[in-house]
């Protein structure tokens, strides 16, 4: 069933406490005391009445009625009570201290209460509006903390403060103690987020869809070695922001076969059956009531499946194999996919997802459209996104859901399924693109290959029609580019096209075949498999190869199965249309769009830097920014003003001074907070060049070891660069990459003969938690991608929104940026994206010389200044021209003197205060269209098709 997200079905009694009556609890402990009256039997009647039982039943909260709400906020004595009542009365920690991780869970669930009220009102009008409702899939949400952020919406920030104080606590001390929601990992994660959070704020009904990882990705520890992973445990403690919804499940099959009944229809049958059950989390608006939802799915099987028997004998692994099976598809985000073993429970989480989530929202459809349900009016009541290509199973998925159980005929099933469906891409590396291979889907989903097949079949022949039979080389070239099915034989219905035409072909031409060749081939045997066309002579050939894996290709599936595809920067949706997607945007160019991602302001500004967005409020006039970030724009004008330019520096110094302790308790490194901060904070890749800035910082060093004490003072700035990010567990590269940062920092912070002019620090186990430290203390950010190959980045976007100056590529939203800030305040270097194809035939054939300096710095790691680690196979993977790990795919060391020397710029800018501190605040202001709140708006407005719907 597709149940409310908190229950309020009508009961037959006139009044239900929620909570217990205050005679029942201790003396100075006053619950926020929440109680239901049934008007009647339909919702919309329904009011909420939150009362403070010590203070005689006076309303000091929420009343909902008839989707109404009128609110007065708790005052600071109140919410103290109600700390404390959850503290003693929904406790996860024993009774005899109020120490900080029991204030905050007890902290957390005051919040919760109210965040309920809020949540179940905006469900309840939805529902009585039947209104168009977006769902967002996404196999990752990294949320980060929740609790300053949920007061943070509520305006209760200040009214907290004050109730932990009289509890003998500060706020940040207890928000501190919570965890990081361990469910994603970068930017693709961290942008779902904010999508929601502009979602709730903007009043769009919306709902996000994802999986319940119990151990996250994994907790970054490092040591001597380098990365070394360890499971996270961010749900050993309980989390108090999820409620458990037992009675909202639904089946999720693998395995077993397909089955025709007499009447054709298809059935799945046998194979392994486990049980998706729903984990809610709230996820409150900016100053508005609007509390969308987060469904998070884990995974388990019933009771009776595990083998009493078997373990009673002594058989303990086949007694709980089953329950095993099925916990473990929740166990990890991106379990490493080396063995078959970890494709198939990667495989396993996709559908899990697109599975519970088309049920949970098919049901939620029936329910709102009570007795008389039209199905042709599914897309016009709902829309899904895909968040890259992860969710792509939706699309069979709804298809196999409409036509196997709501018997719906293919077309219907089809054409809904297309109206409903939209896609983001997410990259253009060719890695990313997901392809499955076709034999473990058929063992794992054999339904969904069924109709896989048919769709596969329905875009051949659109192919066709589109360009014809008359040359066979080109379909075949089409055809190899645009198929769902990669390296798969062509279905009877093509091949009989095929055959006519080539038929045809052959008697148009026949005066031109030599029938005395006894090697002359009839018309009957130019067949599909290798057809012949007479023109050219050329042979065309439809076969498969079969030293090639038959694979289908999800982001194929996904253009052809939906009605939207976007890009995520304006340049990254220009080499989706002309290069990475470029036959199918020319089949369907009003499918195509961009939405340039965008960052939340509430987060990643107004509550991680209340320093300075007090300064930018106090500027500008107004805190309407924090909605309106347009307003932004009004700083420009401010930007020379000394009085203003103070007070930025002042605000950006208090920040630093923060990072500093932060980075001594973390790594032990001291640094000092009037160098420069230079931070490099994202994913490891090697297409993301944490490698060329590391080697930069190398040439940089070995200069000032050539230097006397005057000389390095005179010719650099100090600098503080700090590193952070995850390299993923089985990316061997990567993790040489984190190993060697780390060894430089070991011995250039360590070196008396630099000090404080140069220090590398790498700060383990980056999360949001700690980008919320870093961000607003930075002042040099580097987004350094080899051009054309970071599809937007959002990282960017934080920093920019802090004041942050940046150094990069004409890469991802970069260009966008750039543009907005200002060219003079953006630090360009390296290789532009059309230029990159290029270069790497230039370096193919040989051509490409390598400047000095970077000769010279990879031949000073060589000499084992860093430590004893063999670096030959990093450094290796720079030189050469051509083979696997080889040949500087990345283009690192064509973009290394450029590099330098905008480094050296950096350097001079940095030296006028005044003139930095400008561009500082012309980066704030140019950030104002990085917003989510703007690419939400996008999306509902050109995909979705939805409008706000505010409570009344």
């Amino acid at each position: 069933m597709a149940a409310l997200p908190f229950s309020t079905k009508s009961t037959p009694s006139k009044f239900v406490s929620t909570f217990i009556h205050s005679n029942h609890i201790r003396r100075n402990s006053r619950p926020f005391f929440i109680t239901t009256t049934t008007c009647s039997r339909s919702r919309a009647r329904r009011q909420l009445r939150v009362k403070n039982v010590a203070t005689d039943d006076k309303d000091v909260a929420t009343q909902t009625q008839q989707g109404s709400l009128a609110t007065i906020p708790p005052d600071s004595s109140s919410i103290a009570s109600n700390i404390k009542y959850h503290a003693e009365f929904t406790p996860s920690f024993s009774i005899e201290s109020f120490a900080l991780p029991k204030a905050f869970y007890a902290t957390a669930e005051s919040v919760r209460d109210m965040l309920i009220v809020n949540w179940n009102a905006t469900y309840e009008y939805y529902d009585r509006l039947n209104v168009k409702q977006a769902y967002y899939l996404s196999m990752e949400f990294l949320q980060g903390r929740a609790l300053l952020n949920a007061i943070g919406n509520l305006e209760l920030s200040g009214a907290y403060a004050d109730a932990l104080k009289m509890l003998g606590h500060n706020l940040e001390d207890v928000a501190r103690q919570e965890p990081d929601a361990a469910l994603g990992n970068g930017g693709l994660g961290r942008l779902a987020s904010c999508f929601l959070d502009s979602l709730a704020t903007q009043n769009y009904p919306a709902w996000g869809y994802g999986l319940r990882y119990k151990y996250g990705l994994f907790k970054q520890h490092i040591t001597k070695d380098g990365q070394e992973e360890v499971a996270e445990n961010w749900l050993e403690m309980g989390n108090p922001w999820e409620i458990p919804r037992n009675d909202v499940s639904y089946p999720v099959k693998f395995y077993g076969e397909v089955v025709s009944g007499l009447d054709g229809k298809k059935t799945w049958i046998g194979g392994e059956n486990v049980t998706a059950v729903a984990y809610d989390v709230p996820i409150p608006g900016f100053k508005t009531k609007t509390t969308i939802n987060l469904r998070l799915w884990s995974t388990k099987v019933a009771p009776e499946e595990f083998d009493l028997h078997a373990f009673n004998t002594g058989d303990h692994a086949k007694a709980y194999a089953a329950l095993k099976n099925a916990e473990k598809i929740c166990y990890i985000l991106y379990p490493g996919d080396e063995s078959m073993e970890g494709k198939s429970v990667r495989l396993k989480q996709q559908y899990t997802l697109c599975s519970a989530s088309l049920q949970d929202i098919v049901a939620r459809f029936e329910r709102r459209s009570g007795e008389s349900v039209k199905w042709e009016e599914f897309p016009e009541k709902v829309a899904v996104q895909m968040n890259d290509t992860h969710p792509t199973l939706c699309i069979p998925e709804l298809i196999r859901i409409l036509m196997d159980v709501k018997g719906l005929s293919w077309t219907e099933a089809w054409v809904i399924t297309r109206r409903t469906v939209a896609y983001t891409n997410h990259t253009v590396l060719p890695e990313a693109l997901e392809k499955w291979s076709l034999q473990l889907i058929q063992e794992l989903l054999p339904r969904h290959v069924e109709i896989i097949k048919t769709i596969d079949e329905e875009l051949i022949h659109t192919i066709i029609a589109e360009y014809g039979t008359e040359d066979l080389n080109l379909l075949e070239q089409k055809l190899r580019e645009m198929r769902i099915l990669d390296n798969i034989n062509l279905p009877d219905s093509v091949i009989g096209i095929l055959c006519k035409s080539e038929e045809s072909s052959a008697v148009d031409h026949v005066e031109e075949v030599d029938f005395s060749d006894k090697e002359a081939k009839t018309t009957d045997e130019v067949g599909l498999s290798k057809g012949l066309d007479t023109n050219t002579k050329n042979e065309v050939t439809f076969e498969p190869d079969p030293k090639l894996p038959k694979t289908v290709r999800m982001a194929n599936l996904c253009i052809a199965g939906g009605h939207a595809v976007n890009g995520v920067a304006e340049i990254h949706s220009e080499i989706v249309k002309n290069e990475v997607f470029n036959d199918f945007y020319k089949l369907w160019p009003e499918k195509f769009q961009n939405k340039t991602n965008g960052v939340t302001p509430r987060r990643w500004i107004r509550f991680c830097n209340p320093g300075l967005s007090k300064i930018i409020t106090k500027w500008i006039g107004t805190d309407d920014w924090v909605r309106n970030t347009d307003m932004l724009v009004t700083l420009r004008k401010f930007a020379d003003n000394e009085d203003l330019q103070s007070e930025w520096r002042e605000a950006k110094r208090r920040n630093k001074i923060k990072v500093a302790s932060f980075l001594k308790e973390k790594t032990g490194y001291l640094v000092n907070p009037d160098a420069m901060f230079d931070v490099q904070v994202k994913r490891i890749h090697e297409y993301k060049r944490q490698l060329l800035n590391i080697l930069g910082i190398i040439f940089r060093y070995k200069k000032m070891k050539e230097m006397s004490p005057e000389e390095r003072k005179a010719k650099f700035v100090p600098r503080v660069c700090i590193f952070g990010g995850k390299a993923f567990a089985t990316y061997i590269q990567a993790k040489r990459i984190v190993k060697f940062i780390t060894d430089v920092g070991a011995t250039v912070n360590c070196d008396r003969d630099i000090g404080d002019l140069l220090k590398v620090v790498f700060v383990p186990d980056y999360n949001v938690s700690v980008a919320e430290v870093l961000i607003p203390s930075s002042e040099l950010s580097q987004h350094i991608s080899t051009a054309g190959m970071e599809a937007s980045g959002t990282s960017n976007m934080k920093f920019a929104m802090n004041g942050c100056v940046q150094i990069g590529t004409l890469d991802g939203a970069n260009v966008e940026i750039r543009e907005e800030v200002g060219e003079d305040n953006f630090f360009l270097f390296g290789a532009h994206a059309h230029e990159i194809a290029g270069l790497r035939k230039e370096r193919s054939e040989g051509k490409f010389v390598p400047d000095p300096r970077f000769e010279e710095v990879k031949a000073f790691v060589r000499t084992g200044v860093f430590g004893p680690y063999n670096y030959d196979e990093l450094m290796g993977s720079l030189e050469g021209n051509e083979g696997y790990g080889r040949a500087d795919y990345f283009l690192v060391g064509k973009d290394f003197p450029s590099y330098l020397e905008c480094q050296d710029k950096v350097d001079e800018a940095y030296r006028d205060q005044k003139r930095w501190t400008r561009k500082s605040i012309l980066n704030t202001a140019g950030s104002y269209k990085f917003s989510s709140d703007r690419t939400i708006h996008e999306y509902a407005r050109d995909i979705w098709k939805i409008e706000p719907v505010v409570l009344q």
